[in-house]
């Protein structure tokens, strides 16, 4: 039983309705992902703690920003923290789960597709 805006349920719901979303291509992934960078940015502590745990500098950002595999470190560090991944969805009226498709292109795009 669900309740609330539990995004579990959401995902649960959206399973079990049959309902895909389409697949993105990587210009819509690389938008995604410059809007999550812009997102992380925007915020002095989560810029500071993307820089700590991904071991870039604001140089790196900058040299590297158009990059698969900056971009791809942008949506991993989103999607490691389910309640930051949450806001950004909310604020960029993405759906959690096109942010994962996002992630998931970019990764092919850099040569890290996981699904190998």
């Amino acid at each position: 039983m669900c309740f609330g805006q539990d995004y579990r349920c959401e995902r649960l719901a959206i399973l079990k309705s049959g309902r895909r979303h389409r697949p993105i291509d990587r210009e819509a992934a690389e938008t995604i992902a410059a809007q999550g960078l812009a997102f992380l940015a925007e915020d002095g502590r989560r810029f500071a703690r993307f820089l700590a745990l991904t071991g870039l500098d604001v140089g790196d950002v900058r040299a590297h920003a158009g990059t698969p595999a900056l971009l791809a470190a942008v949506l991993e560090h989103l999607a490691g923290d389910e309640s930051l991944l949450l806001v950004f969805a909310a604020n960029s009226q993405v759906a959690p789960e096109t942010i994962a498709q996002a992630l998931a292109v970019l990764q092919r795009a850099d040569g890290r597709d996981r699904s190998e």
